[in-house]
């Protein structure tokens, strides 16, 4: 939405009439590299595509037709991972990781004059809804020290949860969010959105339904995983949450899967857990090798999990993958195991502190004498 709304006003003010630009966003459960998005591409027939925050994948071109694609983004990217004959702007694995908005404002800024007061609030809104409200904002970073002082983050926090909400929700209203950040002349503008805050309300009930789900443990205990069922977009927030409370020497992921929000599909969302955090070098937790590496030797089940396994950054991570491999996934991680095992350990514990010198016994020894 930032990025998107960064770019569009660059455009308008660099003289292109809005009339000449268009916005697509996929439906609930697609991305840009699903075959139906390449029919809406190719049927608009634009000139040149831009690709902002949607994620790095090796594809054939987007559309069918000539024309010029950049790409800017900030998700894990491998080795050629970007849509044949596109451009592209990456901050993947460049420290400190900038986000998709704030790489399209540095691209932005400085092609007009008249841009900063429009884009500026937007730079740290869309930097903000992607690494939080305690970024440090410190070189390499842009100096934003007039934006803040001209829009408290308080007030830039709160346009990040009303604005995020749409997409969370089980209708999955994206463009209700869009219209809003578009049409805002600050932050404080989209406070008001009615349908922004009927969203959020949603998403704040069903997260709260969700949050106590109690989580199981893998059978080394490095992966909590908690498992609900919602049609709307919250297993990212649960995971987050409960990222930052568990609390355990092994723990290094905590895990949340929505059997609920696509038919026939689980989506499920990683996070580092906080008591992992501060582990550096080859002990720094990343998660989309770690998930990749429980798979890895099973080449047949790592197939069938698909592209959309293990996407998004090292510290958090996801996936959509089928009911079945996700069976197969979650034994692979031996989830419930240590459970079952502190179960089986306390049954004979238990079983060791019954009474042995009992009457029956007593007799017993007696006759062998």
């Amino acid at each position: 939405m930032s990025s998107g709304s960064i770019l569009h006003h660059t455009l308008t003010t660099l003289g292109l009439p809005s009339s000449q630009i268009s916005v697509y966003f996929p439906p609930k459960g697609s991305n840009i590299f699903d075959k139906s998005t390449e029919n809406v591409i190719t049927a608009t027939a634009p000139s040149y595509i831009f690709v902002l925050d949607q994620g790095s994948r090796k594809s054939p071109p987007l559309a069918s037709h000539e024309h010029t694609c950049l790409v800017i983004d900030h998700h894990f990217a491998s080795e050629g991972g970007f849509p044949e004959n596109a451009d592209y702007v990456t901050a993947y694995d460049c420290p400190p990781v900038a986000t998709s908005a704030l790489l399209t404002y540095n691209i932005c800024l400085p092609l007009h004059p008249d841009l900063e007061e429009k884009i500026s609030w937007l730079c740290a809104l869309g930097t903000h809804g992607d690494l939080g409200s305690t970024i440090k904002w410190q070189p390499p970073f842009p100096d934003m020290t007039q934006t803040f002082k001209q829009y408290p983050k308080k007030t830039i926090n709160d346009a990040v949860a009303l604005v995020n909400a749409p997409r969370r929700s089980a209708a999955y209203n994206v463009s209700d969010a869009w219209d809003a950040v578009l049409s805002a002349s600050s932050p404080s503008s989209t406070l008001e959105n009615e349908k922004l805050k009927d969203a959020s309300l949603e998403v704040r009930r069903e997260t709260e339904r969700c949050t106590h789900t109690p989580p199981k443990f893998s059978a080394d205990g490095s992966i909590a995983l908690l498992t609900i069922s919602s049609e709307a977009q919250i297993h990212p927030v649960i995971a987050t949450r409960w990222a930052g409370h568990l609390k355990s020497g092994k723990l290094e992921i905590v895990m949340c899967a929505n059997e609920g929000y696509l038919p026939d599909l689980v989506n499920f969302s990683c996070r580092v857990a906080k008591v992992a955090k501060a582990r550096k070098g080859v002990e720094k937790v990343d998660i989309i090798k770690k998930l990749e590496g429980i798979v890895e030797g099973d080449a047949d089940l790592r197939e069938r999990l698909g592209e959309s396994f293990a996407r998004g950054h090292k510290e958090a991570s996801g996936g959509i993958v089928g009911k079945q491999e996700w069976e197969e996934l979650k034994k692979l991680m031996g989830i419930g195991e240590a459970e079952k095992k502190k179960m089986v350990d306390k049954a004979k514990k238990e079983q060791k502190g019954v009474q042995k010198n009992t009457l029956a016994n007593y007799f017993r020894k007696s006759t062998k004498v």
